[in-house]
């Protein structure tokens, strides 16, 4: 069976190298969204509750007083260098800050995939994903530290593909002490059964909190006050944007607790086909980064489908590795599915205006189920082996390759 040859093409094209004008125009778009979010009034609204948290700890007091906090106590060590500069030079430290972290994680999932970094792919890629991806701009708007686990996700996996577990759990440990995103990336250590790695990662987020906790005073206010706010997905202030079909399902007139279980049979379908994935390879040609990168985002995808709440920027955590893969024969971005579960979030594309501001979320819960289930049907489906795999991504395709199925695959069917 023989690829498109115009798929073939465009690769090719992609892989080759962008021209100085190309590398221009990609730094400018991105410099220019951080430097028109610096001039903005509304600039790192979310970071500011992690500021004021480390500025509460420096004046004697509990982060936890203030419900908006919701982070281990490690993020207030980790945020006070943040609430150490003058507000004049964090307004533009912060936007170049979130551009910085999510330009390594793009990096990290093109070098996990061996893209060049100069082709046209990589440079253009991350201009168009910042220029077009509202999430993109939302989250170097408000500073949130999802950005961290952005960074963090590819560059655990990147040491992961290299034999370096010890390293990967030391990323997604920082990661985790930041935030407790990557929490659920503690199942991928699990399957590949790296007990040292997850022993560091469970241990320097545990750490860097006890000693959180010894310099603030009543530190328990996080277990009977944060935690239950948090695990009731917050309050009304955060029900507009929260993503996750338990907040969105019942905005459309479904009971609550038939939410809860859709949301909780889609996560478990998710998990399983994480395991499902992890268990198979695809062949000789498979090296091991397209089976890290989808188990790790099938985890991530199912966790996001029951947390209370889900932000549409938490999509950036998956999206570079998802992107980068499309060098990958059979990868989730020659789907065509996946494109139409990112075109809602596509900037520039008209919507009623229901669909807008408090109502924005439910374009959001669209994305990420679909995502999801496209995710998991191709963690599902039947290995197929293709010799366009042995070469690595910088190569340039030849038109002709052929794909050949392996002898017990004979009779399989490609999900897409």
């Amino acid at each position: 069976m023989r690829e498109p040859a115009f798929g073939q093409r465009l690769l090719g094209w992609l892989l080759r190298p962008a021209s100085r004008s190309w590398q221009a125009v990609s730094l400018a778009v991105v410099l220019g969204i951080a430097v028109s979010t610096s001039l903005r009034a509304n600039w790192g609204s979310d970071n500011a509750f992690v500021v004021k948290a480390a500025e509460t700890l420096l004046a004697g007091g509990s982060p936890y007083e203030d419900k908006r906090f919701l982070y281990l106590p490690s993020a207030v060590i980790m945020a006070v260098p943040e609430a150490m500069l003058p507000q004049s030079m964090l307004r533009w430290v912060l936007p170049m800050g979130m551009s910085a972290l999510l330009g390594t994680g793009w990096w990290a999932s093109l070098r996990l995939f061996s893209v060049p970094l100069r082709s046209r792919f990589a440079v253009g890629g991350f201009a168009v994903v910042a220029l077009a991806f509202k999430p993109y701009v939302n989250l170097v708007l408000i500073g949130n530290w999802t950005a961290i686990s952005a960074a963090a996700l590819p560059v655990a996996l990147l040491l992961a593909h290299r034999r370096s577990w010890a390293a990967a759990g030391l990323v997604v440990g920082l990661a985790i002490a930041c935030k407790p995103m990557l929490v659920p990336i503690g199942l991928l250590f699990l399957l590949a059964r790296q007990w040292r790695g997850l022993a560091v990662a469970v241990l320097v987020p545990l750490g860097v909190s006890l000693l959180g906790a010894l310099m603030m005073p009543s530190p328990s206010l996080f277990f009977t006050k944060t935690l239950p706010f948090l695990l009731q997905g917050q309050d009304a202030y955060a029900l507009p944007w929260d993503a996750s079909p338990i907040a969105v399902l019942p905005r459309l007139g479904i009971p609550e607790p038939v939410a809860v279980l859709l949301a909780g049979a889609g996560a478990l379908g998710g998990l399983w086909a994480a395991w499902r994935r992890w268990r198979r390879t695809d062949g000789p040609a498979d090296g091991g980064e397209l089976r890290l990168a989808e188990t790790a985002c099938m985890v991530m995808l199912a966790a996001f489908l029951v947390s209370r709440p889900s932000f549409d920027h938490y999509l950036l955590v998956v999206l570079p590795l998802l992107l980068a893969s499309a060098v990958r024969a059979g990868s989730m971005p020659r789907s065509p599915w996946f494109w139409a579960g990112l075109f809602p979030q596509l900037a520039g594309v008209p919507w009623p205006s229901e669909f807008e501001h408090k109502r924005r979320a439910f374009k959001d819960c669209f994305t990420l189920c679909v995502l999801a289930g496209v995710l998991m049907r191709r963690c599902l489906r039947a290995a197929r082996v293709n010799l366009g795999d042995v070469r690595t991504a910088g190569t340039v395709p030849r038109p002709g390759s052929e794909r050949i199925v392996a002898p017990a695959e004979v009779g399989s069917r490609s999900a897409f």
